[in-house]
């Protein structure tokens, strides 16, 4: 699978779906599609970001393959495509209990 240009190297493919999962708006956004398909003017809306901001975020999963969209007239619903990312996101709140430190990474 390529993932952001990188192809037949597992370590710089998981690289980039780790870096994809590094930044705390990115991680908003998964936990807001985790609960369903959703417009970027919900996003915004929602995370009080700019909409270059979130598409920009969105245009980063979807390079991962995290998230796609669906078109509906001039509107695009964006949803999750592996629901695994939430199992990922559980184990990693269960890492981090273990180490001591307490994190809520899911919706």
């Amino acid at each position: 699978m390529a993932i952001n240009g990188c192809v037949g190297d597992d370590i710089p493919t998981t690289a980039a779906l780790f870096h994809s999962l590094a930044d705390e708006t990115r991680l908003k956004i998964v936990q807001r599609l985790a609960r369903g398909e959703a417009r970027v003017v919900d996003l915004t809306e929602q995370l009080g970001l700019a909409q270059s901001t979130v598409s920009k975020h969105l245009a980063c999963l979807r390079g991962c393959g995290l998230v796609d969209y669906r078109a509906e007239g001039r509107q695009s619903f964006y949803a999750l495509t592996r629901p695994e990312l939430m199992d990922l996101l559980a184990s990693a709140e269960q890492l981090l209990a273990a180490t001591g430190r307490s994190a809520s990474l899911r919706a």
